[in-house]
């Protein structure tokens, strides 16, 4: 684990010299995804999206992983809104080990809200030109592509469970490990299911009929 530390805290000078020369709207985190459940290592104007070292990832599976743009351990670009309703575009590039095994994430977050004011104050003076040559293009998934995202799963999956108590976990702490996978999107990731059930020591039915309660749980709160 010393050689996994030392190579995230490596990015760190890296880190305060992105947010430095982008200034107060580039927010910049690091996270160490050997401790998914508390990934966030170091941040820089952190006022943008309010990370806070300590707290878990986010974004990284509903809008990394599961883009069909994610390639080459980075995807650049991306775009989310804050609770405020801000819109912050991201860039995120994973990092791994000298075993390439990825042990962290790389991410920039730059609130764009101010530029887009700025651009429907301009398209309010310049006239739109139509340009039919452009045409959107078919994004193909590569299967290495598949197997690497396949393969970073199954990394956060274990690495969730291995920080947990596991297997001391009683049933109600299985739900609730379930219950943070489930928020950060590990359920969406295909055969996840199954190698949750298999990690936990659990059946794929307890799996689905935890999943169910959470649910069940998650309305009734609603209400």
């Amino acid at each position: 684990m010393q050689e996994e530390k030392q190579i995230l805290h490596g990015y760190i000078p890296f880190a305060k010299t992105i947010a430095k020369m982008f200034g107060n709207q580039c927010e910049v985190v690091i996270h160490d995804l050997t401790h998914p459940q508390s990934s966030v290592i170091f941040t820089m104007n952190n006022h943008v999206t309010g990370r806070e070292v300590g707290q878990s990832f986010d974004h990284l599976v509903k809008k990394v992983l599961l883009s069909d743009d994610f390639k080459e351990d980075h995807l650049a670009g991306y775009e989310f809104k804050t609770d405020d309703g801000r819109v912050i575009r991201s860039s995120t590039t994973l990092i791994r080990d000298s075993n390439q095994q990825v042990i962290g994430a790389f991410c920039i977050n730059f609130d764009i809200s101010i530029i887009m004011q700025m651009k429907t104050v301009f398209d309010e003076f310049i006239p739109k030109s139509v340009d039919n040559a452009s045409a959107p293009k078919e994004i193909q998934v590569e299967e290495t592509a598949i197997q690497n995202v396949e393969e970073i799963a199954d990394q956060l999956i274990e690495q969730i469970i291995h920080n947990s108590q596991f297997p001391l976990l009683n049933r109600q702490e299985k739900i609730e490990l379930i219950r943070f996978m489930d928020e950060k999107g590990i359920f969406l990731m295909k055969g996840s299911v199954e190698k949750v059930a298999n990690q936990l020591g659990i059946s794929k039915v307890t799996v689905y009929s935890y999943l169910d309660e959470i649910k069940k749980s998650a309305n009734e709160g609603e209400e």
